[in-house]
């Protein structure tokens, strides 16, 4: 598995590895929903922010992550991160996604997946896993809607940062399925 931090460019959005200059696009993305931090395991508004940031770095900075910014018709739009789970089974998470609501709904969530997805599996990862809020049924539906297999329900997995405590519902895609998988979003793509 040779998962590196690259530039993924499509037709509609830019992942760009995330670095310091799209933090205020992001924070102002992050804004602009207050409702949804509460089915999130921290919170990343206001002066949560410099915290998450500073994690993530660490995270990038010991291999364990890539961060990307989300840009769409050049801006800031979200961040998508891959955490990398099993090196030597070749596993890794995508997560720690958000989308500001405007951009929820149409082509940025499949290319943006698509996009991480072509790039972990021609990278030799044999298995993407997405994690969600039990009770985020937006997400549910989106990473259903993908394709992935929803392989069980972790309960009682974390408690977050309002103190309620999280069941994660796991997703997966394995290689031999990113060929349908693949398809299906570029179907949902020819727009």
């Amino acid at each position: 598995m040779k998962l590196e931090a690259k530039t993924l460019e499509g037709r509609f959005v830019r992942l760009e590895p995330l670095e310091p200059h799209h933090y205020d696009g992001l924070e102002r993305a992050i804004e602009a929903n207050q409702e949804i931090w509460t089915l999130y395991p921290y919170d990343m508004r206001g002066e949560h922010f410099d915290v998450w940031a500073a994690r993530t770095e660490k995270n990038v900075a010991r291999g364990d992550a890539i961060a990307y910014a989300v840009l769409h018709q050049n801006e800031v739009v979200g961040v998508s991160v891959f955490v990398v789970i099993d090196t030597p089974n070749r596993r890794v998470e995508i997560g720690n996604t958000y989308y500001r609501p405007d951009r929820r709904g149409g082509v940025v969530n499949p290319e943006s997946k698509f996009l991480l997805l072509q790039h972990a599996f021609d990278s030799g990862v044999r298995c993407v896993q997405l994690r969600v809020d039990a009770l985020n049924a937006r997400s549910r539906a989106a990473v259903t809607k993908l394709g992935a297999h929803q392989d069980g329900i972790l309960r009682q997995d974390r408690v977050t940062w309002t103190g309620r405590t999280r069941d994660t519902v796991i997703f997966s895609i394995l290689v031999e399925e990113w060929p349908e998988v693949r398809e299906n979003l570029l179907k949902r793509l020819d727009v």
